[in-house]
This record gives structure tokens, sequence and C-alpha cells, in this order.
């Protein structure tokens, strides 16, 4: 049976008394480009030169914009499963991937997927304190370089590194919800185009300085073609990886005041920061292939692609640092529980059904 403008008063006057009005939602499309900007850009922008001297100056290119149009169709679909039954005015708020998986796809589907994201989750974390303790080990290499001369043995641990970062999430995670993260995204935003842009501009000023544009137009040659599947894999993969935060859409969506609708706020601020993504991926994986050609490094700063200026390195380093932190917690409550969240939508959703 269909629903009559009368049956849908009631049900939108129940669904406003029973929604958790002691959320406060007073997010904006900027500080949603924040967040996705914080959950997406990091440290892996300054490999991409790297994967592009894998797949050459034709495919490269092709690849980074074929996986940002995928992440920006993929993500428009997941913004429409914010509210429901309507995209746009539906009673049901689906905050968290998690919740809108178990209000389409059953209960057994959200424990599959609960369990996914906590593995992600797990290797992501890892990833993120590896990452950061490699920066912090690069600033001390750095400057050993620079007193040194680039030939010294300049070995440093990082173990005290890890635990340092270690200490520093367990501050960061009083942050008492999502809500209140908005400082911390922006912040970590900014540290990720001050890091982005430094790898663009030596890039950059290395091409313009040597006067020579490297690279081809197949990428690096190797000793098989079993080896070059194996680099393409790779490059792909490190590619694919760089795009994605489906799994914090709904997250950040449910931080957004309304009107106008949350789904397009969401959507909009999806194109800006795709868009954003996309420039510094295609520059700095252009510049740095551009730059050094099959010599590129895995990683433009903490691989030591440049030396000088030692403190515009060290500087790059500490915004890469400082971007993890926030990264690391933006992305952590895509793996948090909303099991209340997810019982008031049950019951919504009875009700929905007594309607009908």
């Amino acid at each position: 049976m269909g629903i009559t403008e009368s049956d849908d008063l009631p049900l939108l006057q129940f669904s406003s008394s029973s929604d958790n009005s002691a959320t406060k939602r007073t997010g904006t499309i900027w500080t949603a480009v924040a967040h996705i900007i914080t959950g997406v850009i990091g440290s892996g922008v300054l490999s991409l030169a790297w994967s592009m001297a894998q797949l050459g100056w034709i495919a490269g290119p092709f690849l980074m914009l074929f996986f940002a149009f995928i992440t920006l169709i993929s993500t428009f679909l997941l913004c429409d499963c914010y509210r429901s039954p309507d995209p746009e005015y539906g009673p049901i708020r689906n905050r968290s991937y998690t919740d809108a998986v178990r209000l389409y796809l059953g209960e057994r589907s959200a424990w599959i997927c609960e369990l996914v994201m906590q593995i992600s989750f797990y290797g992501t974390g890892i990833a993120y304190v590896i990452t950061s303790a490699t920066c912090l080990r690069a600033i001390e290499r750095s400057n050993c370089y620079h007193k040194h001369g680039h030939d010294a043995s300049c070995e440093f641990g990082d173990t005290f590194y890890m635990l340092i970062f270690g200490l520093v999430q367990v501050f960061m995670s009083l942050i008492p919800d999502f809500h209140s993260m908005d400082w911390l995204s922006v912040v970590a935003a900014i540290m990720s185009f001050a890091y982005s842009s430094i790898g663009l501009g030596l890039g950059a000023a290395k091409v313009i300085g040597d006067g020579v544009v490297q690279g081809s137009i197949d990428g690096l040659s190797a000793s098989s073609r079993t080896q070059k599947l194996w680099l393409v894999c790779q490059a792909l993969g490190d590619i694919a990886f760089a795009y994605p935060y489906s799994m914090i859409v709904l997250n950040i969506q449910d931080t957004l005041r309304s009107p106008p609708p949350e789904s397009e706020t969401m959507k909009n601020a999806s194109v800006v920061s795709i868009c954003i993504t996309t420039f510094f991926y295609l520059s700095c994986g252009g510049f740095g292939y551009a730059a050094f050609g099959d010599q590129t490094p895995g990683n433009l700063l903490t691989g030591f692609g440049f030396y000088e200026p030692y403190w515009l390195i060290d500087f790059a380093n500490a915004c890469i640092v400082l971007h993890l932190v926030g990264g690391y917690q933006t992305n952590g409550w895509r793996s948090s529980s909303r099991t209340a969240h997810s019982s008031t939508n049950t019951t919504l959703s009875n009700s929905h059904s007594c309607q009908l």
C-alpha cells in the first residue's frame, strides 16, 4: 500500500520527538571537508610518485582520475543511506556505516561488517603508528645528514616514537564524540595541505632546476613480466587505498546541521574534497616522478628523495605526524559501536512498518 500525506505527518512528528535531540548538529560543508581531507589525505600522498613510476605517464594519471570518480559515485550512494526511507527527510538516521548495513541488510551482515571494520582499523592503526615513528626518525636523520653529510651512517630506532604516539592518542581519545572533533580535523587538514604542498614544491623545484622531465610512457622497467605485474598491482593498491573514506561518510554526515538536507551538504563537501585530493595526488605524483624518474623513492620525504633544505624536510615530517594524530582519531570513530542508535533505528523502522 502507498503512503498517503496523512500517514506521513504523524510519522515525522513521532520521529522528531524520538530522535536523539541531545546531539546538537552544527557541522557545515567546510567542517565536513575538513573531516574528509583528514580521513583521506595521508602521508601516502608522498608515495604516489612511486606508484606513478610503476604505471607511467598515461596509466598513472588516468587511474588516479578513475579512482577519484569511483570514490565520488560510491560516496553519493552512501550519502542517501543516512536517512530512511526518504534520503532527505526520512525519520530514521543511520549514524554509522554499520547502522546502515544493519537497517538495509540485517543483523548478521552488520556483525560481519563490524568484524571487517575492526580488522581494517587494526591494520590502519598499525600503519599510522609506524608512519608517525618513521617521520619522527626522519627528522633525526635529516639533521644528521645535514651535519655529517649525505653519506653518513645516520641510523636511529623508532620504538620510542611509537610509544610517544600511543601516549598522545590516549589523551586524544578523551574527546567525547565525533561532533567535538571539528577543531582537530581542521588542524589535521591544514597539516596535510602543508606537507603535500612541500612535496609538490620540492618536486617542481627539482624539475625546473634540472630542466628535464624524467619518466616514460610505460613506467619503470622490470626484470620480468611477473615482476612488472607485481609492481603494477602494488601501485594500483596504493592509489586505490589513498581515496576511499566510505567507512566514515555517515559519521561525518551525522555532524551536519539541516536545512539544507544533510545528504545535499555531504555530496557538495565530497565533490570539493575529492577535487582537492585529486589535485594534490596528481601534482605530488606527477612532479615526484618527473623529478626522479626510475629512481623515484617510496616516499619523497622519509625516503630522502630530498635532503635540503633540511629545516623544510623537518617541518614537513612534523606536519605529517600532527596530521596522523588527527587522522587516527577520525578513522577511529568509523569503528565505534552505535548500539543505542541502532536500537532507536530499529524501533522507528518497526513503527514505520506499522504505519504502512
